[in-house]
């Protein structure tokens, strides 16, 4: 771990996110939306369980490790990037009105979640056999990432937990600290934080990092007010279990079809839903 005093640490932490920023935009800009093509062709359910695979390994290395790694660097560095970002006359009120709170804050907290929950449920539920028919409506093209079956559904559940975890850990404290530590300015930290975020869902088009930055900002928001990073794993891995678990499984009733069933049948012509 590099000690903050030391004159030498922000031109260590300078090269490491140098490194960081070019081996996450080739994955995004290159290796994303390359990958995202090739597995949106892909027909045979072995075939795309083996990518699910490769990606969750992936990700659990790449984001996990290197999130680890760089915390090992720059861990000296997120609280005092959490104190300059406290000492903000609006993050202070969020803060107190949250200790304050006792057990309401925390209870507040995961009522929202529940509200959200309940709503997005309701929501699909609703949806109308001509809307399935017509495409799931979302922010981003995600369309191919969907589980088709339950075999992929599992994948679509470890993928979401494992991204609610492994992404937080990078882009809520990892690269936020590293920022810090070389600019030693919190609001350059979170910006280019969340301008990371953003561009890693290029793949999903300009919908996608829009709405990737906006929910990245939404989770950066829950972390600084609460001052715990549980509390956004737990959030990003709701909405991202939301679209590949949830509504796969609600909408598209893809647990109820085995991995054996052909693959153009499962891509066209999904269950029909109740009346």
């Amino acid at each position: 771990m590099l000690p903050p005093d030391a004159p030498y640490s922000p031109w260590v932490l300078a090269a490491v996110l140098l490194a960081l920023v070019g081996g996450l935009a080739w994955r995004a800009l290159r290796g994303g939306r390359t990958r995202y093509r090739r597995f949106a062709r892909l027909r045979g359910t072995a075939k795309r369980q083996r990518t699910y695979r490769r990606w969750l390994l992936e990700s659990l290395l790449v984001m996990g490790g290197g999130s680890l790694a760089v915390l090992a660097l720059a861990h000296p560095y997120v609280p005092l990037l959490r104190d300059q970002v406290e000492s903000n006359p609006v993050v202070q009120h969020l803060r107190a009105g949250f200790a304050a709170s006792g057990a309401v804050g925390p209870n507040v907290v995961a009522a929202v979640l529940l509200l959200l929950i309940g709503v997005t449920v309701g929501g699909v539920l609703a949806v109308r056999q001509e809307d399935v028919e017509g495409g799931i409506p979302s922010v981003g093209d995600i369309s191919a990432l969907l589980p088709r079956n339950r075999a992929e559904l599992r994948y679509g559940a470890l993928l979401s937990v494992n991204a609610g975890v492994v992404e937080e850990l990078m882009f809520r404290l990892a690269v936020p600290a590293l920022v810090f530590g070389v600019t030693g300015n919190a609001i350059v930290a979170i910006v280019v934080a969340l301008a990371l975020f953003g561009a890693l869902h290029i793949y999903q088009g300009v919908a996608g990092v829009i709405g990737s930055t906006v929910i990245g900002a939404l989770l950066m928001g829950v972390y600084l007010a609460t001052g715990s990073i549980a509390w956004a794993m737990l959030l990003h891995a709701l909405i991202d279990l939301r679209s590949l678990v949830l509504i796969p499984a609600v909408v598209l009733r893809v647990h109820r079809v085995a991995p054996g069933r052909p693959a153009r049948e499962r891509a066209t012509t999904p269950p029909p839903l109740d009346t």
